[in-house]
């Protein structure tokens, strides 16, 4: 835990640390700077929502606008987050939990998906980008993975191309069986 923390933002295992010393950060701040300038609206997920808390300073600090998404919201106020993203285009920018924002959400404002940090499970990973994929989706949706080289990050994308590869030999005896 972490390791993958660390490869997020040193921050979240040394709260002493400096902001500028995050590589993946230095990225994401370019890759997001690019993306409003160019016009785009970007969904952000992450499985940590301390490494969201530390995104939502860095973004208050630069007065950028966004929605705000966790697990811990009730179902009224995660409506209210999503309905403010959908009807603002002046609002560039949403950060989710990957838990609570991966299911069930119709964020088709979004033509840009960022994962910050990888999670074990490929479809989890999925069905986060799925949420900008939907009826209504009049944009050509693009979608990054921030992994930061050398780290456990390259040994989880590494775990889900197993998974892949194993639910594809599962569908593929299933259908030569039929």
């Amino acid at each position: 835990l972490r390791l993958r923390q660390i490869c997020c933002d040193p921050r979240l295992v040394a709260p002493d640390a400096a902001a500028d010393t995050s590589a993946k950060l230095d990225s994401f701040n370019e890759l997001l700077a690019e993306a409003v300038d160019d016009g785009h609206r970007v969904l952000v997920f992450s499985q940590f929502t301390s490494l969201l808390a530390l995104l939502r300073a860095d973004l208050d600090a630069q007065q950028i606008a966004y929605c705000y998404l966790d697990g811990s919201m009730p179902a009224h106020a995660r409506q209210a987050e999503v309905d403010r993203f959908q009807a603002s285009s002046e609002i560039p920018l949403f950060l989710l939990s990957l838990k609570a924002g991966g299911t069930g959400l119709n964020l088709t404002g979004a033509d840009t998906v960022v994962h910050y940090d990888p999670w074990w499970n490929p479809a989890a990973e999925a069905q986060a980008t799925d949420r900008a994929h939907r009826i209504g989706q009049k944009r050509v949706v693009t979608s990054y993975k921030l992994i930061a080289a050398g780290t456990v990050e390259e040994k989880v994308l590494a775990l889900q191309a197993e998974k892949r590869a194993l639910l594809a030999d599962v569908f593929e005896a299933s259908a030569a069986a039929a």
